[in-house]
């Protein structure tokens, strides 16, 4: 009995500090430590074999490795990037195992996961790590405190979104060096992110002063994955996107994403060939259907378009903008796959006016809007 609560304690000290882990980067040496875990499958008892691992211990705990010399980078690229935290999860994992059998599995697991590489069509995760990928949301509730404001990024343009939605869409729904399309680009936020993440992208905007300020974001944020962004100015009901692909010598892009205007809740501009400016409700899903039709024609069969929409609540009724949008996509060749909401805490036009509006929705009956919708569609 106490052979087992010491191993037991050696579990839960090496789990222990697994949960203190930090989410630190190592660069670990694939074929040492390869030669490492095939040693571990040599091990006859549970007890040798937990022991074996909690020496492991002290060696990825540092970046330095003196003694075994896994965290050596090796010139020829033999070499892994992995999180330390869920290395250490992995590992873990196997010391708390009850049986030899099943600790033996999960040293295969390791195995497999630091030297096979399972994505799928639509994304570069890596199935055999995806606890490695902490940063890419899953959930339909997104409460976002603070928009992203690091390099380029700026809130300067009333009404664009925050870079945190197309940062989680590109990364969720494309792969490096794959194209994006943004018939709303604004002052660049998709294209920016998309740029960050090695993914080619192509937006369209009606406003020349506002596509000249997005070419020059672009511009300025570092391109270090040498991809292509492309902004055209241009009415996105109109234009020809089959023509602006083959200038680019491609046929289709595999990830659209789109933020329209919330009709005419912000007005964008006087042109009154503008969806903000649409005459009627009406006016403006028909003006939504042409851009969905057109875009969509170049957007890959089985890929993804993310739409980035809120509802409006004119004369004191609520009118679900987002879901009639949505209707009328699902009529056109799109699967829903999900609907996601996101939080926002204020508005511009209700900066500073918290107080009045809590009074106007005590007096009218209704609720502030504090979400907007973002669906998912999948091509048939």
């Amino acid at each position: 009995m106490a052979t087992k609560t010491s191993e037991r304690n050696t579990g839960f000290l090496f789990g222990d500090f697994a949960i203190r882990g930090n989410n630190k980067r190592l660069f670990v040496n694939k074929t040492k430590f390869i030669q490492l875990i095939g040693g571990l499958k040599e091990e006859e008892s549970l007890s040798g074999l937990r022991r074996a691992v909690s020496d492991l211990e002290p060696n990825l705990r540092s970046v330095r490795s003196d003694r075994i010399g896994i965290l050596n980078i090796d010139s020829n690229g033999d070499t892994i990037e992995v999180s330390q935290k869920h290395l250490f999860d992995q590992l873990n994992q196997i010391v708390e195992s009850q049986t030899l059998e099943r600790a033996k599995y999960y040293i295969g697991r390791v195995e497999k996961a630091m030297t096979e590489v399972r994505t799928n069509s639509i994304n570069d995760v890596n199935l055999n790590r995806w606890k490695e990928y902490d940063d890419i949301r899953t959930d339909s509730l997104w409460v976002i405190g603070k928009r992203d404001s690091t390099g380029v990024h700026t809130a300067g343009y009333w009404g664009n979104f925050i870079p945190q939605i197309p940062n989680q869409m590109v990364k969720r729904y494309s792969k490096k060096g794959e194209w994006v399309l943004d018939p709303f680009v604004g002052c660049g936020t998709t294209l920016i992110e998309s740029q960050r993440l090695g993914r080619n992208g192509i937006g369209i905007e009606r406003q020349e002063r506002v596509a000249e300020k997005a070419r020059e974001l672009i511009a300025s944020e570092p391109n270090k994955h040498g991809i292509v962004s492309k902004v055209i100015t241009g009415d996105s009901t109109q234009i020809d996107y089959k023509e602006i692909l083959a200038k680019i010598e491609q046929r289709s892009v595999q990830l659209l994403v789109m933020h329209p205007p919330y009709f005419d809740i912000i007005k964008f501009s006087k042109d009154p060939k503008d969806l903000s400016n649409a005459p009627s409700l009406e006016r403006f899903i028909e003006m939504m259907n042409m851009i969905v039709e057109k875009a969509g024609a170049v957007l890959d069969k089985g890929r993804y378009f993310i739409l980035v929409i809120g509802d409006k609540y004119p004369k004191g009724e609520w009118i679900p903008l987002g879901f009639m949008t949505m209707n009328e996509i699902i009529k056109r060749n799109f699967l829903l796959k999900s609907i996601i909401v996101k939080n926002f805490e204020e508005t511009t036009g209700k900066r500073n006016q918290k107080e009045l509006w809590r009074y106007r929705a005590l007096v009218g009956g209704f609720y502030i809007f504090k979400h907007e919708y973002i669906f998912i569609f999948k091509k048939k």
